[in-house]
């Protein structure tokens, strides 16, 4: 089977639909409004919906790996937004190096759990 994919575009909840758009405003993304309860956000031609949804469960479990260019400077850019001071819960967590690569963590205020990766050369 071929596949000619487009996109891969992953469904994640909000416990507080209104403080997660504005947290995903504030880390670069581009909002679409699709309904009162949905929105897509986007950068680079990458995106993913957002739900005025939350399951626990679901959520703790949520984990998304966003692969860049320079990880270091993602974290340096990362960082100077203060986005820990702004959003209560959000946590962030310095670069780690890996045998495959370099990454970051970022938590946002539900819970989901963000990697921020660069792949080894």
């Amino acid at each position: 089977m071929q596949h000619k994919a487009i996109s891969i575009r992953p469904f994640i909840g909000a416990q507080d639909f209104e403080l997660s758009r504005n947290f995903y405003r504030d880390l670069g993304f581009e909002e679409v409004v699709l309904f009162h309860n949905m929105s897509y956000f986007k950068t680079e031609g990458l995106g993913f919906y957002l739900q005025d949804a939350y399951v626990k469960d679901w959520v703790d479990n949520t984990m998304v790996f966003l692969e860049v260019e320079d990880v270091s400077r993602f974290w340096n850019e990362l960082a100077a937004l203060d986005l820990t001071t702004k959003y209560k819960n959000v946590k962030l967590t310095a670069i780690k190096k890996n045998d495959w690569g370099s990454e970051c963590f970022l938590h946002d205020p539900s819970g989901i759990l963000w990697h921020f990766g660069e792949f080894a050369k």
